[in-house]
């Protein structure tokens, strides 16, 4: 089976870390959004895959190859028009195996082998709070009878989350031609939701799968969420001479900590050196250096220098004083 898998989006809310890498490979617990999503992957057995690349799609493919051993080919989407163009580039990938569509930006958490040796295509979804910003789904008993993207009046909270896996890949093929030739759009964009429609227009039965753990990476608040989350199924033990160390915390081995605090929740990628700092729900990107500051609910990009500085304070009892 192969994965078909876009990464084009270039990743404006994480701006200023994506001016210099593509949004997939901002670091997160450890390792880059799309290096989770492809451990994911491979624990499913699934070792092909299809790349949607645009916004630095040379840095994605580079980080792929060198990282990962699998049949990779990549696609490039010069133009943003939606979900379901990216899928329409990939449409050679679309032939008789099922395919399962991952969205490169998201990090999910859900066990994958029930849907893939399913009979029938599978969407995963998630009971969301405000399912305008969604498609969703509204199911008769067990089967998906209609696919809206983001309604402005939601008759369901049952949003698809990212997760697509198609038993009938030839079918989605002739759907996403039939968008592109007789240019379907809505909201001014090919919709992956639209051709799916088409699908179930035509037969095709459709179940769901729910997926709990799914976890946004496109804000800075979210990604340091997801940080959060994932740094929490693995706190790491690691002592450090003259640092304390706050599970959960990730430290690579190559990065250099001295007289700091580390965490809780914090990220401190490899080659990163912290010294006199104290760190806490962080993330301290590649090569980096922070010194002599406190910081909390803070993204450091890679190569980038943050260094404080210290101050005399003479202050009398009963006083308060901020400094910062």
């Amino acid at each position: 089976m192969r994965a078909i898998i876009p990464v084009a989006g270039v990743g404006s809310r994480l701006r200023p870390h994506t001016y210099t890498v593509p949004k997939v490979l901002l670091n997160v617990a450890g390792k880059p959004i799309l290096g989770h999503i492809l451990d994911t992957m491979l624990e499913e057995g699934i070792r092909e895959a299809t790349f949607v690349v645009g916004y630095m799609g040379d840095l994605v493919e580079e980080y792929v190859r060198e990282n990962y051993d699998l049949d990779a080919t990549f696609v490039e989407q010069k133009s943003r028009e939606g979900l379901g163009h990216a899928i329409w580039l990939a449409r050679e990938s679309l032939k008789d195996d099922p395919v399962l569509i991952i969205l490169g930006d998201t990090i999910f958490d859900v066990d994958l082998s029930p849907v893939i040796s399913g009979e029938h295509s599978s969407l995963g979804v998630k009971r969301v709070d405000d399912p305008r910003r969604f498609g969703v789904v509204e199911m008769r008993g067990q089967v998906v009878e209609r696919l809206v993207e983001k309604p402005e009046n939601p008759t369901t909270n049952l949003a698809i989350v990212g997760l697509y896996f198609i038993r009938s890949p030839r079918l989605l093929g002739e759907c996403l031609n039939q968008l592109v030739k007789n240019d379907q759009r809505t909201r001014g964009e090919y919709q992956l939701t639209d051709a799916l429609q088409m699908m179930i227009d035509r037969g095709e039965k459709f179940n769901t799968f729910t997926v709990d753990g799914w976890f946004d990476c496109g804000k800075p608040e979210t990604l340091l969420a997801t940080n959060r989350h994932l740094l929490s199924r693995r706190p790491l033990e690691r002592r450090i001479s003259g640092v304390v160390v706050n599970s959960p915390v990730y430290i690579a081995p190559t990065a250099t900590i001295e007289n700091a605090i580390i965490g809780p929740n914090a990220t401190i990628a490899d080659g990163a050196v912290v010294r006199d700092s104290i760190i806490t729900d962080s993330i301290v990107g590649e090569h980096s250096s922070v010194e002599k500051a406190i910081l909390d609910e803070s993204i450091i990009g890679a190569d980038a220098k943050v260094r404080g500085e210290t101050r005399k304070v003479n202050i009398g009892a009963s006083s308060e004083l901020s400094i910062g």
